[in-house]
């Protein structure tokens, strides 16, 4: 599987990255093997955040709890958590930063986590305080590498005015058919197409120049939250007609083709799963190095809704 080197950062992380945000109604026997399933399709990157479950810290207890990690193998994977979100509020501050890692670090049954996110942008942060947290946190080892997610490059930039250390990922939605970070760059300047509309400031060669890793979440939704595009025939059944061509050729499966689409873009993206199906876990991790031409690249961007002018 392939790795994206990330600097001063070790083990290099799997450009598949298992998301555990639904776990917290499985049990220990379906959580091992969800992780077994995982290391054994060559998956070393695991993500997490405080709010995921039905209550704080829930899938991240659930997580540590099942699975008791040995030294060895804690120091094989990448586990990454995120911070800042307080329904119905966002909360960057030093004091909240520094609780919630110590609350997931206990939960995680860990003494320090690999990635640590900032997870939605917090309108009212002061910068000087998430760079008293990060220090903090670097300073103790309780934190090894630091990112955001959803995040604009000025929301970036901002950050780096007083935080020191790299921001090393950018967690962001994308799918073939949910695609604006993408879509966008390719039709610019044409008046009275919604693609053209720039959502997010030039986010994806932001992120390429400054050698920030983007992570897509929602790879197989339709939209935010929508459902999934793999199989909707009804909406998007040249789209699925073109993937199951491809999914033959490159003897995966349809959601193997959907991670590939991904995977192949030259930003050396990560894509972060969401499902609890071993099966399709699998089958996700034989997309990380199919090897799409340009012009299939192309074709299910364009069976995906987008216009290539």
């Amino acid at each position: 599987m392939k790795t994206i080197p990330i600097p001063d950062h070790s083990p290099d992380p799997t450009n598949v990255v298992l998301g555990l945000m639904r776990i917290g109604s499985l049990d220990d026997d379906a959580i091992r093997e969800l992780y077994r399933t995982a290391r054994e399709a060559g998956i070393n990157a695991f993500d997490h955040a405080d709010i995921y479950g039905a209550e704080r810290h829930q899938c991240e207890a659930r997580f540590g709890d099942a699975l008791k990690l040995d030294d060895d193998e804690r120091e094989r994977i990448v586990i990454q958590s995120k911070v800042g979100i307080r329904h119905p509020y966002f909360d960057f501050s030093k004091a909240h930063i520094l609780r919630s890692v110590d609350e997931s670090l206990q939960a995680l049954r860990t003494d320090y986590l690999d990635v640590l996110l900032l997870h939605r942008p917090d309108t009212l942060m002061e910068p000087e305080e998430v760079a008293e947290a990060f220090d903090e946190l670097e300073a103790d080892g309780k934190v090894r590498t630091f990112g955001v997610s959803n995040h604009t490059p000025l929301q970036v930039e901002l950050l780096k005015t007083a935080v020191r250390q790299p921001l090393a990922y950018n967690q962001v939605q994308l799918s073939i058919t949910h695609s604006p970070l993408i879509a966008q760059g390719v039709a610019a300047n044409m008046a009275g197409l919604d693609q053209s509309v720039d959502r997010d400031n030039g986010l994806l060669e932001y992120s390429r120049i400054n050698r920030m890793t983007l992570q897509a979440w929602s790879p197989f939704q339709k939209g935010f939250f929508d459902g999934v595009f793999l199989g909707d025939r009804e909406h998007y059944g040249e789209l699925n007609d073109l993937i199951d061509e491809l999914a033959a050729k490159y003897e995966v499966t349809p959601t193997g083709i959907a991670v590939a689409w991904i995977t192949r873009h030259p930003a050396n993206m990560q894509v972060v799963l969401g499902t609890t199906n071993p099966g399709r876990v699998r089958e996700s991790a034989a997309g990380s190095e199919v090897p799409l031409t340009r012009e299939e690249w192309y074709r299910l961007f364009i069976a995906g809704g987008h216009t290539v002018p």
